[in-house]
């Protein structure tokens, strides 16, 4: 079932903020706890790699095989999806290690990201069951992730030594968080229409998740961008006079 070609899809529907109905909050509940687990497996498969370099062409083919058996398996056998759910992320973190190899990134930024994503999923997934106004839940969910997130980095920083450029990573997953209050305005809309399948909705955004990494690795990149010295840059502009 598309959202985007539903007949009673519209603009407004992105921007309603009525009650959830109780299933559908399980329904969410589930997804988030799911995306947590896949997160926490990933940033695992990631940590793997950097122990025993075991990230490669056997894990990138054992990503894309378990994903294609997954969508091949009828959407209403859960338990089997979770399982291979777990697996490619498993197989996709320690693919995604050898990847930060080639592209001269920190693994432990990485791992960082995927630690405070799964953090925000579980914040979102607790304040489901608070209540039943949409508004009161985002607005819990995004503050306790702030919240939560901010505390884990300073940690991070603090006790493991991890060098973190703060803001950048704030500012990734303040983004992280909006784009997850609009994903869940469409997985409502989605149960609302019969579409209950957790491993589906999850999904969703487990393969959206390699794009805004890209995101947070070029914003990390520039921002570790060493600039020449004074002397070198003037230096370099008198040459460049002389020569006209």
């Amino acid at each position: 079932m598309s959202f985007f070609t539903e007949k009673d899809w519209s603009s407004q529907t992105l921007r309603s903020f009525d009650n959830v109905a109780l299933f559908i909050r399980v329904h969410l509940k589930n997804v988030y706890h799911t995306l947590c687990c896949a997160l926490l497996i990933s940033a695992f498969g990631i940590y793997l790699h950097v122990l025993w370099n075991t990230g490669g062409i056997i894990t990138t083919l054992g990503f894309i095989g378990s994903m294609g058996w997954l969508f091949s398996i009828a959407p209403w056998k859960e338990r089997t999806r979770v399982n291979l759910l777990m697996f490619a992320a498993l197989c996709s973190g320690a693919s995604i290690g050898h990847l930060l190899e080639l592209v001269m990134i920190a693994p432990s930024k990485v791992i960082t990201a995927y630690l405070g994503t799964a953090m925000a999923f579980y914040c979102f997934a607790e304040a489901i069951t608070t209540s039943q106004d949409r508004v009161y839940i985002y607005v819990l969910g995004v503050l306790s992730s702030n919240l939560s997130i901010l505390i884990g980095l300073l940690l991070a920083s603090t006790f493991f030594g991890v060098s973190i450029a703060i803001f950048p990573m704030c500012l990734y997953f303040e983004l992280l968080l909006w784009y997850m209050v609009l994903d869940s305005q469409a997985i409502i809309v989605h149960a609302r229409h019969g579409d209950v399948y957790c491993v589906h909705h999850a999904l969703t955004f487990f393969t959206d998740l390699p794009a805004l990494l890209i995101g947070l690795i070029r914003n990390i990149r520039g921002n570790n961008v060493q600039q020449p010295p004074a002397e070198e840059q003037s230096g370099r502009r008198r040459r460049r006079s002389g020569r006209r």
